[in-house]
């Protein structure tokens, strides 16, 4: 089981202190980001990702796996002392204990490091032995990532934009009240500053929780430690004077704050050095939210992607120097809540979404790839007759009263652009029917003994991320 071979990397005496020491220079190591935006399912991702790579029973799409060549996997210190561990051990107790409930999602950055012992190959192989690879995984907020918009903007260009697209929500009429009522021209005060603050605040949170998706500043959901601090206490205002002492001036020289204090840094220290990446997409949640959040988060996946463009922002092209990231994975999660059958609709919708800006970063060498993944199976598939209709359904326990109930999600159209044409034409609602969501827990006695946790395409994403570094 898992758990019991979290310690055997205390026994692997050699090969532990080997890695330690000498890791650094004479083993290889590969930097994956995970990333999501909100409910996408970052934590349950990378936990069953590392159980699955520690007992690799259900990893056949997995070559290396298959074949027999990783020897052996276990959990080490990550090397950056001043970035938090991912609890990897209590995620998993949560996800496959007696009880099993979905972990506490993660608000911000992490990191584990998992190492690989893989059997040599070819004759060289054979004279150099079994050789380590180090897989640093780091764990981070999709709403941060979203931030890198910001700095191509300045205050005014960024306040347009998002007081436009909050003219069409109505999640953003409470804030948008409190800003008609606060003259162009005020006279800067913290409270003042801090009440603006705080009601753009609670329509980001109000967006989210209506399913959209591009909601920034991102740390004004996550902010951590900078809670309450300056760079945190502003709000978009309209085109104003800005004069020496208005509230609009504070408001610009704080917006610059966070990008100088907040984004640079994390891209400097963090997004830089990653080697891969896994964007994780909550697309049936969107689906289900109505054409104006699916499109929203289509503006969002390919801004997230536009990140990755090698060139695609000079400043940024100057922080992380030659480095860029080498394959992008975007994939939609919880695909067990539809029948399988559905399940290349669900990637073809994917694929459509990202057409444009994923065809940027192939050009610019970066290898891209949408996929329909559970990290987690939490429900099973049954078929059942009704009205003279053969309905595929999933069955799971429902989250909130702990019972089995089955669904009937709704089809998901064969042509994309069954969804993607009213939702960027601002459609209020899908003309072809609603597309129905539950929330299912964990199932319980999901490990075994040499399998991790019940997956669908887990280890096809682990293929197309690191197979060909194993």
């Amino acid at each position: 089981m898992v758990i019991g071979r979290i310690a055997d990397g205390l026994a692997r005496g050699v090969d532990a202190a080997g890695a330690l020491v000498s890791g650094a220079f004479m083993e290889p190591t590969l930097r994956l980001g995970v990333t999501g935006l909100a409910r996408a399912g970052k934590t349950v991702f990378i936990t069953s990702l590392v159980a699955n790579m520690m007992d690799r029973g259900r990893m056949p799409g997995l070559r290396a796996a298959a074949d027999g060549r990783i020897l052996a996997a276990w959990l080490q210190p990550q090397p950056d002392d001043t970035v938090p561990r991912f609890a990897f051990e209590d995620h998993l107790a949560a996800l496959t204990g007696p009880d099993p409930h979905w972990p506490e999602p993660t608000s911000a950055i992490s990191e584990l490091r998992l190492s690989l012992k893989i059997a040599p190959q070819g004759m060289l192989g054979a004279i150099s032995g079994p050789r380590v690879l180090h897989l640093d995984i780091i764990d981070y907020p999709g709403e941060w990532l979203l931030d890198l918009g910001l700095m191509e903007q300045d205050f005014a260009a960024w306040s347009a934009e998002v007081l436009g697209r909050a003219g069409t929500r109505v999640e953003a009429e409470p804030f948008l009240a409190h800003l008609r009522g606060i003259p162009v021209d005020a006279k800067f005060s913290e409270d003042l500053a801090r009440a603006m603050a705080e009601s753009y605040t609670g329509y980001l949170q109000a967006a989210r929780q209506a399913g959209y998706s591009d909601c920034t500043p991102g740390r004004f959901l996550m902010p951590g430690d900078l809670k309450g601090s300056p760079a945190l206490t502003f709000a978009p205002m309209p085109a104003g004077a800005g004069q020496r002492g208005s509230l609009s001036r504070e408001m610009q020289r704080r917006f610059e704050a966070y990008k100088s204090r907040v984004i640079k840094p994390f891209f400097r220290e963090h997004f830089a050095r990653i080697d891969r990446q896994v964007v994780l997409v909550d697309l049936l949640g969107a689906i289900h939210s109505g054409p104006r959040a699916m499109e929203d988060l289509g503006q969002a996946m390919n801004g997230i992607l536009g990140a990755f463009r090698p060139g695609g922002n000079a400043w940024l092209s100057r922080l992380v120097g030659i480095q860029k990231v080498e394959k992008i994975l975007f994939a939609a999660t919880k695909a067990d809540h539809i029948h399988h059958s559905q399940h290349a609709r669900m990637t073809a919708i994917m694929e459509a979404m990202l057409r444009a800006a994923r065809d940027r970063a192939d050009f610019a060498g970066a290898k891209t790839r949408a996929m329909a993944i559970a990290a987690l199976r939490a429900t099973v598939e049954e078929t059942r007759e009704h009205g003279g209709e053969t309905l595929e359904m999933v069955r799971g326990r429902l989250l909130n009263t702990g019972k089995d109930a089955a669904l009937f999600p709704g089809t998901l159209p064969e042509d994309p652009s069954h969804l993607l044409v009213p939702a960027r034409n601002g459609a209020e609602r899908w003309l072809d029917g609603d597309y129905s969501v539950m929330n299912f827990a964990p199932s319980a006695g999901s490990l075994r003994p040499g399998m991790g946790p019940p997956h669908i395409r887990l280890d096809q994403a682990a293929e197309f991320l690191i197979g060909d570094r194993l």
